[in-house]
């Protein structure tokens, strides 16, 4: 049995995390830190967990992760994460980072969107981006893993195969819709129920924190410049992402051809399901999953490709892309532990 450790377990993705081990056939959790909850029962602060998981959260302790882990899952926010990678990283223990600060191999770039100096700038540029469907074999290699965000998750497994195929011939138009949970744990007056419930409201238009890791994405696969307009939205649900980005075609083709494409690009994909003609991706049909499903549509008289993507932002857009990444690292199969279907109704 691989001993995993959840550095940072009393957030919304830390606990995503232990409810997706609890059932690896492979995987069990042996460290669970939370400073802030350190000697309270795991239980009293999710009571789903209870009957899983009767013990306390811990204290961050470096001995207690290096005797009694094999593995490392870093549950921390931006900031505070890159603070315990360097030494993580010199455990030699593989790692998946769920937090921002080794998404770009720029520092400086990290810097700019996250308006703080990096605190290992060393390690930026080391760690794979753990979009497993399009680095698969580079995240097998790996030591060091930084998953993706949730809405770039969704946007890129949505662009991706468009980027590969030629199609983007302008600026790429993402319209996304989140859960509160993607917020985090701690609440804001945004984040507040009154404020959220019955409302739809736009965001950070004018330069997200995640514009980047979609831009960059797309670059690295088209192997030229994308123009991103991203427009995130907070919708009045716990959790889920639904992405509609519109996508400029340089000649008029065919809603067939481009789905017949997609088609074959995620051939074979476990997680990744392009819906036939006229079916739309729906977040509650992938909520509590690892799936993602994409749709696409063609209009403008042929000049205008919509693709349409849904995940659950805790699961494939964090925890569970998480251990799809981990499992490659460890040899184990990617879909161990994760092949669960969506929560409909």
């Amino acid at each position: 049995m691989i001993r995993a450790g959840i550095v940072g377990a009393s957030g919304y993705t830390g606990a995503e995390l232990m409810r997706i081990l609890s059932l690896h056939p492979e995987m069990e959790v042996t460290v669970a830190t939370a400073n802030r909850y350190q000697g309270e029962c795991i239980g009293a602060l999710y009571p789903s967990l209870d009957r899983f998981y009767p013990g306390v959260f811990k204290a961050y302790e470096p001995e207690a992760i290096d005797e009694g882990c094999d593995v490392v899952f870093l549950g921390l926010p931006h900031g505070e994460s890159m603070k315990a990678l360097p030494e993580l990283a010199s455990m030699e223990k593989k790692v998946v980072d769920l937090s921002a600060d080794l998404r770009f191999d720029d520092p400086d770039e990290y810097e700019r969107w996250y308006g703080e100096e990096h605190a290992c700038p060393g390690l930026s540029g080391k760690a794979v981006y753990g979009l497993t469907e399009v680095y698969r074999d580079r995240v097998a290699a790996a030591g060091l893993v930084a998953n993706p965000g949730c809405y770039p998750t969704g946007a890129l497994l949505g662009l991706i195969p468009a980027a590969e195929a030629g199609y983007i011939a302008g600026t790429v138009v993402v319209d996304a819709k989140s859960g509160i949970s993607g917020a985090g744990r701690k609440a804001t007056p945004a984040t507040h129920f009154p404020q959220a419930s019955e409302n739809v409201a736009p965001y950070a238009v004018s330069g997200h924190r995640h514009m980047p890791e979609i831009t960059s994405g797309l670059e690295k696969v088209s192997g030229k410049p994308v123009a991103i307009v991203f427009a995130p939205h907070l919708v009045p649900m716990s959790r889920g992402i639904l992405c509609t980005m519109y996508v400029p075609l340089g000649t008029s083709t065919g809603a067939g051809e481009i789905r017949d494409s997609y088609q074959e690009f995620y051939r074979g994909e476990r997680f990744v399901r392009v819906l036939e003609e006229g079916a739309y991706p729906q977040t509650k049909a992938v909520q509590g999953s690892n799936n993602c499903h994409i749709a696409v549509e063609v209009t403008g008289e042929g000049r205008m490709l919509v693709v349409m993507s849904a995940i659950d932002n805790l699961v494939k857009g964090a925890s569970g892309q998480a251990v799809q990444n981990m499992n490659l690292m460890c040899g184990l199969p990617e879909w161990m532990g994760l092949e669960s279907p969506g929560l409909f109704p």
